[in-house]
């Protein structure tokens, strides 16, 4: 899983067949504290209702969103799968 902050929507008239009827966004991927870090990718919205600003869940494991999703002949990898809150770090000392 990897926490992301959504940066806004993609709009395809043209798309692979999997993705039809699925909100597409793209992600900026965010470490610990919260800062970007790494390259931004494009994410299926499952049922989160994530828009742009959110910070988001996201599974990158084609065989864990091909189980999600009920479909194991689907080419997609990144899956948002829920909408952060709130983060809180702990100390482990």
């Amino acid at each position: 899983m990897n926490l992301c902050r959504v940066l806004g929507p993609v709009v395809a008239s043209e798309k692979h067949p999997a993705f039809k009827g699925r909100k597409l966004l793209v992600v900026q991927p965010l470490d610990e504290t919260g800062k970007e870090t790494g390259k931004s990718f494009i994410a299926v919205d499952h049922t989160s209702s994530a828009g742009k600003g959110d910070q988001v869940l996201v599974l990158r494991e084609g065989n864990g969103v091909r189980q999600i999703l009920g479909d194991k002949s689907l080419p997609i990898r990144s899956l948002i799968v829920g909408v952060v809150d709130h983060v809180e770090l702990t100390s482990t000392r």
